[in-house]
């Protein structure tokens, strides 16, 4: 009951803004704390997968967490090109650095964070996610997770 009378107040307040013509304001307020988790490894960031997350924020007003797993101090070019990108184009993104298993720290993530909408990933054999077959299933660590996940991987590989 709590969330929704939140949810009023806050529609409320948006009506308000944009009545006296505070859109920006409005649209900011309505759009809550709406996040995407996108999990990346080091020397495994693939181009497509960045430009889904960017796509996807935009389309459904949300910001972006970045959780990048790697050894500790590596900085990749490519992830520092793409938050650079991500200022640019005014999407808000939280960078993360971790060491240790991409999964767990995908499933602890979304475990404390609950606003997170679903996460996006690379297909790798690696993370166990092998989307070919319909009556292939999730490790069980992925059925862990309380969010969609969806995997950007190459048809054409």
């Amino acid at each position: 009951m709590r969330n929704l009378n939140k949810k009023i107040e806050d529609w409320l307040s948006a009506i308000s803004f944009a009545e006296a013509g505070e859109f920006e304001t409005a649209k900011e307020i309505m759009k809550g704390n709406r996040r995407v988790l996108l999990a990346l490894r080091s020397g495994q960031i693939d181009q497509k997968t960045l430009k889904y997350a960017i796509n996807t924020c935009k389309r459904v007003g949300a910001d972006l967490d970045i959780l990048f797993v790697s050894p500790t101090g590596y900085v990749d070019p490519v992830l520092k090109q793409f938050t650079e990108e991500l200022q640019r184009k005014g999407i808000s993104h939280c960078l993360m650095q971790k060491n240790g298993d991409m999964k767990q720290k995908i499933i602890d993530y979304t475990d404390s964070h609950k606003e997170i909408l679903f996460v996006v990933i690379e297909s790798s054999d690696s993370l166990d996610v092998d989307c070919k077959g319909r009556d292939k299933r999730l490790s069980e660590v992925w059925q862990n997770l309380k969010c969609p996940l969806v995997v950007v991987m190459d048809m054409h590989a």
